[in-house]
This record gives C-alpha cells, structure tokens and sequence, in this order.
C-alpha cells in the first residue's frame, strides 16, 4: 500500500469501516484485563516518614535506605507484626524507601488490605530508627569513649580545685585578689567549653540518636496502581491498537495492485479509460452462506475498508460520457466491427455494474456480453461468436497473480485481451439512480453468463 497508510484520515477510515470489529476486539481485551486482575487481588500502599536531624551528604542517606529495606529491619518488623504465614522474605518484597528532600526516608509498605498497609510502614519505620541507633552506638570506638569519660571526669577535677584556689585567694578588693579570680573563672569556662566540643566530636552517632518517626502512615483509601479499573481500559486500549496496528501492517504488505501501470503490465494490455460507478454506502463483499459468511458480517468484516472514501460524483451526464469514451476507444481498437466478451473479476460489484453499464452504452457496436470469471479458478468461455476479451475491474481489489490468471484463461479460451477498463466508485446522488437502473437489464442474463463462465453451455 502507497504512504497513505500511515495518514490520521486511513486511520480514520479504519475506525469507521471497522467499528464493530474494533469493538468486539475491544471487548475481548476488557475481558482479558478483568481477568487479569483477579489474578492479582487489590494492593494498598502507605508510607511512613523518617527524619534525620543534621546534615547529611547523598551518599549516607542512600546508605540509609538500604538500612531500613534490610533484612534485618524486616524479619524484625515481621516478628513483631505476626502475621501467619508471612515472613520477613514475603515483607521484603513490600517494602521500599527513598530519601527525599529535608533529610527524609521515606518507608513504603504494601498489603493486601489498608489496615495492614499501614501496620507495616509504621512497624518497618520504628524498627528502622532502633537499629539505626544501635548500628551508630557500636559503631563508637572503645578506647575513645573511656579516654573521653577520663577526660571529663579530669575536668571536672581541675574545675573542683580551681573553685577551691578562687575562694582561698584575697577576699579583699586588691586588684590582684580581683585578676586572679577573673583568670580562674576564664579557665574553668574554657574547659567547659571544650568538654562540650569533644561530646560532639562523634556526629554521626548524635544525628542517628536523634532519628524520629514523623507519626503514624496515613491509612490508604485506595487501591495501589494498576487497579482493576486500570488493568480493564489498559486491556481494552491494547487489544484496540493492536487491531488497528495490524490493519495497518496488513495494508502494507498487501498485494492488490493499485497503479494502472501495475495492472496493465500484469494483464498484457492497453488501459482504455476510467469509468464512475455511483454507491451509496460501502460496498460489501460477495460472501457465500454459513456460520463463517454470517460471523463476517457481523464482525463488518464484509465491507473494505482499505478502500478510499468515494468522491462526489457528477451529474448522470458526465457519468455516461465517461462509457461512451470508453466505448469509443474501444471502437478505435477494433478493425471491423466484431462481438466481445466483457469480463470482470466474480465478487468485484463495482465491476460488474461497470460492465453492465458498458454493455447498455455500446449497443451493437460493439455488441457486448457481460462474464464474471472467478480469480480463484478462472474460467472463460471457448471463443465463438465472441473474437476478443474487454477486462473490467476496480482498482486495488486484486494482486498481479490474480490478474494474470484471468489473462491465461482469456488466452486458453483464444481471446485477445483488447483492452482495460477501470471502474472506481463515486458517492451517490439523487441523479444517479435511473443510470443503476439503465444497467439492471444488462445484468439480468449474468447467471447465465455465469454458468457459461464455469465452462457450461446455455
């Protein structure tokens, strides 16, 4: 198929021509996401936040996050929660955490119902924040601590004694008296100070203490996507692409010939000229009975749809003279006045209306006989009164092998090809419908002619 595939008004078309298909096969995927979803029961998920107080680079806070998803944050909340037949490996699973901005990990926990949902953030959040701090407090070097809590009490020491050398100093208002005190409080004041600054040497141990849980997770009110809503319309979206999809993809490698160069090389002859052929609808296909025709139709699978929207066409007039050109050419064609045969593909209506038509138009000279051949075993009857073959068919309904087929049995039958005509559908007007009805009486005697088609005398 030419690049109009790809075009929004062939897609268009699709849907138009196509609806029930597209419906049905809309259906079937709704189906299918409903089916889906009971596979999966509803899932609800909350989260619960983690503050950290202090600064903290990217690096230790994504160092934190796989403390609160570990195993051992888990199987603790696990223990605790009890919950029969559920175990730290199951709850890993539901369980996530990210830090976000302001230092904040958040912990979410997913569960088969909001109640549960919400237990398990909270118990995963606490447990986070005790081992966190026990992680922090054995993580402080021994020997530090002791040399700090001798250091303190050494302070606290040297400050005793330097209260004790400040009172046994002059009471009097010497300026000396007044220096030395001065001097000793200074002294005591500095180590203060620096007691102070080597409790705080440790950081990392501080901030994981002060971690805290910024209450309870909010009870979820509804389900954690996809929810079977979700699941449903996603089922029915793909199951509809993927229809129109291979309408597409089947246009592109489609066969039928379009160009008039294609057609006339696959039936060795000469184009003769286009005819119009008013409808007022699409055209279906000439389907045969049974289950399978009846599922077609419903499906609106009888009706093309790669098939351009017919223009509007002219009045009858110009309609007519467009066959009576034709007929004309044709004419030229021929060294003498002789009988042909018209035939055109079996299940091609616009064709066959054409031909009819033609018929009606050329009257006795030439004089004309309507035959359907079928492209599946084509057939033409033995020449005889007949001395050549016209071809008539609608352009885009047939691939080249098809076409040489009917060319072949014209050749088996002894007939010439004389020439080609292209019959295309218009949109119907009021003005058109005494021109079908000119051409009903020329289509009166196909089945005979038919049976003629099929090697049968009549």
């Amino acid at each position: 198929m030419s690049d109009d595939t790809i075009r929004l008004v062939t897609i268009g078309r699709i849907i138009r021509r196509r609806r029930r298909l597209l419906t049905l096969l809309a259906l079937v995927g709704a189906l299918a996401g409903y089916g889906t979803s009971l596979l999966f029961p509803p899932r609800y998920t909350t989260s619960a936040s983690v503050l950290l107080p202090g600064t903290w680079e990217e690096r230790e806070l994504l160092t934190q996050t796989e403390v609160a998803t570990s195993s051992v944050v888990v199987d603790r909340a696990a223990a605790t929660l009890g919950w029969t037949g559920v175990s730290g490996a199951d709850l890993k699973e539901q369980v996530s955490a990210k830090a976000t901005d302001g230092n904040i990990i958040k912990i979410s926990g997913t569960a088969d119902t909001p109640e549960r949902a919400q237990r398990l953030s909270d118990q995963v959040a606490k447990e986070f924040v005790s081992y966190a701090t026990r992680i922090a407090s054995e993580s402080a070097d021994p020997e530090a601590t002791q040399e700090l809590a001798a250091l303190q009490k050494s302070v606290e020491d040297t400050s005793r004694r330097i209260s004790r050398l400040a009172d046994a100093a002059d009471p009097g208002q010497t300026v000396e008296s007044v220096q030395t005190r001065t001097e000793l409080e200074k002294l005591r004041t500095a180590l203060r100070e620096a007691i102070n600054t080597l409790e705080q040497a440790d950081p990392a141990e501080d901030q994981a203490k002060n971690m805290v849980v910024m209450g309870s997770a909010a009870r979820p009110t509804g389900e954690a996507p996809p929810t079977r809503t979700q699941l449903i319309a996603g089922g029915a979206l793909l199951f509809f692409l993927f229809a129109v999809v291979g309408h597409l993809t089947a246009a592109r490698m489609s066969r039928r010939l379009r160009g008039e160069a294609e057609i006339t090389a696959a039936l060795g002859s000469a184009l003769l000229g286009t005819v119009d052929v008013p409808v007022e609808r699409p055209l279906h296909r000439m389907e045969g009975r049974g289950p399978r025709a009846w599922l077609r139709r419903l499906a609106g699978l009888d009706v093309r749809w790669d098939i351009p929207t017919p223009q509007t066409s002219g009045d009858e007039a110009s309609r007519r003279i467009r066959y009576r050109r034709a007929c004309s050419r044709l004419r030229e064609q021929l060294p003498s006045p002789r009988r042909l045969l018209v035939v055109f593909p079996e299940g091609d209506e616009i064709a066959g209306r054409a031909a009819g038509q033609l018929v009606v138009e050329a009257g006795s000279d030439p004089l004309l006989r309507a035959v359907a051949v079928s492209v599946s075993r084509p057939m033409v009857p033995d020449r005889g009164f007949e001395s050549g073959a016209l071809v008539v068919l609608s352009a885009g309904s047939w691939t080249a092998g098809e076409l040489s087929g009917i060319a072949e049995a014209c050749a088996d039958a002894k007939h010439t090809v004389v020439g080609i005509i292209l019959a295309g559908p218009v949109r119907a007007t009021r003005s058109a419908d005494d021109a079908r009805h000119a051409a009903v009486p020329a289509l009166a005697d196909l089945d005979g002619e038919l049976d003629d088609a099929t090697g049968v005398t009549g």
